[in-house]
């Protein structure tokens, strides 16, 4: 990225500047994803192929990101070579998909995650994940009176180990701590757990009307536009009772594989975005009301290339309107989703649709993107509630109400985000996938 550094030399603007700080840090995580998929490639087992094709299906991904960041001379002078990045990390994709065919994409088993994880997370890792604040034995305490080693997240998280091999946790007591954490790619298997969601609360202020990149913002109010609460881009992540609020881009699930379970996500436009490989479990996904001239968004799936295995599963969940929009549902429309990407990709699958869903379901991202609803997969699924009537849906060749449990099979933890793999070691019974 010497390129970056002589375009910032040149530049008068801290919102190009960070853009450009996004892009180093982007492109950095590139570099490893590649030589992991390299090294897994070597391994010659299904299990690795699959974690190849996530690494370089985030590689596409993180390149996209820094592109959508740009703006002014930084993207006058980077745009060609960053186009160029992309085109190669999606002929990879295609050169991967050709030599290593992924049979999950079209041959479908007939298996159920009958458990609360995926496989990734040890049994240790599930045991700190069920238990009770008192019943865990954390490696560092973080409290705002003192009461702790540290007073802030960001210093607890400073003190896990790099590339950890086993869980490393941080308790952090209740209180409000007014911070913006960054849990960087060294720090591994760092487990965060708190006193309750309305106990322990991590606060922003960080948005794009002021000058943050979306990538680095963080959680304020409607007037302020885009600003994330929560950004995840680790593989393998687990997020457990937690709640996530914000208003428009309240959390960006960017790339890799992700599991929340039993969490409570609140916002208003594209509130769920990103693109990583994401399963929502028994999630409560609550529409806020937004500035009067804005409609709301559950999702905004940004898959770029029909190659990657990325994706939004919201399984089992339940989407609702929060008090304050409940009494102008007639006046605001709220929408399953709208895509991002041309090859956006987003199910609903078991899930309870309050009344305030739109009857059409859908929404186009906007004039100019007709064509995305050729290529994009949107399906619901065995949903009930009075929101989820499919009668008025959108006519879309991209949409498609599932009646087939083999083609709603893609989208569970087995499928998505290779969840099989520890069930089929753990001897927890299972049936159908769903």
């Amino acid at each position: 990225m010497n390129t970056a550094n002589a375009i910032k030399r040149r530049i008068n603007s801290p919102r190009e500047e960070i853009a450009l700080n996004d892009c180093e840090q982007l492109m950095d995580l590139s570099m490893d994803r590649i030589w992991d998929s390299v090294f897994a490639m070597t391994k010659s087992n299904i299990d690795s192929d699959k974690d190849a094709h996530t690494w370089l299906s985030s590689v596409l991904t993180n390149h996209a990101t820094c592109l959508d960041g740009l703006e002014g001379i930084s993207l006058t002078l980077m745009e060609n070579d960053i186009q160029e990045m992309i085109s190669r990390a999606r002929t990879s994709l295609a050169v991967f998909l050709a030599v290593f065919p992924q049979k999950g994409h079209d041959e479908f088993v007939d298996e159920t995650l009958n458990g609360e994880f995926p496989s990734w997370v040890t049994s240790n890792g599930r045991s700190l994940l069920e238990s009770s604040v008192g019943d865990i034995k954390a490696n560092v305490v973080v409290a705002t009176d003192g009461s702790g080693k540290f007073k802030t997240v960001a210093e607890g998280v400073a003190s896990a180990p790099d590339n950890g091999k086993t869980t490393y946790v941080i308790y952090v007591k209740k209180g409000t701590y007014k911070e913006n954490i960054e849990i960087g790619k060294k720090k591994t298997n760092v487990m965060l757990v708190g006193d309750g969601m309305d106990a322990t609360i991590i606060t922003g202020n960080l948005n794009f009307i002021d000058g943050t990149t979306t990538f680095k913002s963080a959680t304020v109010g409607p007037e302020k536009h885009q600003a994330v609460a929560l950004r995840v881009g680790a593989d393998q992540s687990v997020i457990n009772r937690c709640r996530i609020d914000a208003f428009q881009d309240t959390l960006y699930a960017h790339s890799n594989r992700q599991f929340y379970r039993d969490s409570v996500i609140t916002g208003t436009i594209d509130f769920i975005f990103g693109n990583a490989a994401v399963v929502f479990q028994k999630c409560k996904l609550v529409a806020r009301k937004p500035l009067s001239n804005q409609n709301n968004m559950f999702t905004a799936q940004g898959r770029e290339d029909p190659a990657q295995n990325t994706g939004t599963s919201i399984q089992q969940c339940d989407l609702t309107p929060s008090d304050d929009l409940k009494p102008v549902v007639g006046s605001i429309k709220t929408f399953l989703g709208r895509p991002w990407k041309k090859y956006s990709r987003t199910v609903v699958l078991q899930s309870f649709l309050d009344s305030h869903i739109d009857p059409t379901g859908w929404a186009e991202w906007d004039a100019t993107s007709k064509d995305f609803l050729q290529t994009l997969y949107y399906g619901e699924y065995m949903n009930n509630g009075p929101g989820a009537g499919t009668g008025k849906r959108v006519n879309w060749p991209g949409y498609h109400i599932i009646t087939s449990a083999t083609e709603a099979s893609k989208f569970t933890v087995a499928q998505l985000i290779q969840g099989n793999v520890w069930l089929n070691n753990s001897g927890v019974a299972f049936t159908e996938g769903l």
